[in-house]
């Protein structure tokens, strides 16, 4: 009895808590895509320098966070092999995507430390030529 109580809350409830993390993700990826295409527009007319795609990158990961998260709890509800085979996939996929976005996001860190570091390194011999 306490398991039917269980099972019928969690089949009820489950749907609309995957619902609304997979609604999280899909406004993420719409604010982050915004966001992206603004600061794109003022770098190229306006001159600005925004770090453009590491945000971007940063939002779609965080994204891709909250679809993983709904996909999980997708497993719960799974009936058959075949759903099964079908959801393994997505979440495959979508870590790849994760990893290949946490990669691209780590590559534009660096680039962005290199400048840093190049612009402290001429400072940096001036004053020991200094002294």
């Amino acid at each position: 009895m306490e398991n039917n109580i269980l099972s019928n809350f969690v089949e009820t409830v489950l749907p609309y808590i995957i619902s609304m993390l997979e609604i999280m993700g899909i406004i993420i990826v719409t604010w982050s895509g915004i966001k992206a295409f603004v600061q794109y527009i003022q770098n190229s007319f306006f001159k600005k320098h925004y770090k453009l795609q590491f945000d971007f990158a940063n939002g779609l990961a965080t994204a891709l966070e909250f679809k993983m998260a709904a996909e999980i709890l997708k497993t719960v509800l799974i009936r058959n092999m075949s759903e099964l085979i079908i959801l393994g996939a997505v979440i495959i996929l979508r870590a790849l995507v994760t990893v290949i976005l946490h990669f691209e996001m780590k590559g534009a860190k660096y680039k962005k430390t290199d400048i840093c570091e190049e612009n402290k390194l001429p400072k940096m011999q001036s004053n020991l030529e200094d002294s």
